[in-house]
């Protein structure tokens, strides 16, 4: 990861492609990775549902700064088919777990130590959100925080559409 970005991220991605968001389309790329709390998880096994990735990491203010604005859309969007998987990158599970403990966090969160994630889909920063809908494929992908009212608007049309 290059750093953090707060305000919407930076306006394209070092070499100049366009980061994430140059994904829109394509198959979902999915890993089992580790999940705190035991087992593993995969954007794969989500098939079928929306499914919002967030790559963050402990040490990173914009990540801590949205995660209660994930939370939010997690408990009121779930019922409705929304899947938030936390990806913490390159950082402990026990750092991982001990973070979402202290923040209130209940939407699963995955340790991806080697980053797998967030080089597949082109993270130039964190936090960096990609959004995948049901038929498995990239829908968005923004580098940078997010409010609520982003992540409702980037989730609602999709859940609406079944």
């Amino acid at each position: 990861m290059s750093g953090c970005y707060s305000g919407g991220g930076p306006a394209h991605s070092v070499d100049g492609g366009g980061g994430p968001a140059m994904l829109a389309g394509a198959p979902a790329v999915s890993y089992a990775i580790p999940r705190i709390g035991g087992g593993t998880d995969s954007v794969a096994a989500h098939h079928g549902s929306i499914v919002l990735m967030n790559f963050w990491a402990t040490w990173c203010p914009p990540c801590q700064e949205e995660m209660p604005a994930l939370e939010t859309l997690y408990r009121h969007d779930r019922a409705h088919g929304l899947v938030v998987l936390g990806i913490d990158q390159g950082e402990s599970a026990a750092k991982a777990a001990a973070f979402a403990k202290a923040h209130g966090v209940t939407f699963p969160i995955l340790v991806d130590a080697d980053q797998r994630y967030a080089t597949s889909y082109v993270s130039v920063g964190l936090p960096t959100t990609v959004v995948v809908g049901r038929d498995g494929h990239v829908v968005k992908g923004i580098d940078g925080a997010q409010t609520l009212a982003q992540f409702q608007a980037l989730v609602g049309p999709l859940l609406a559409a079944k």
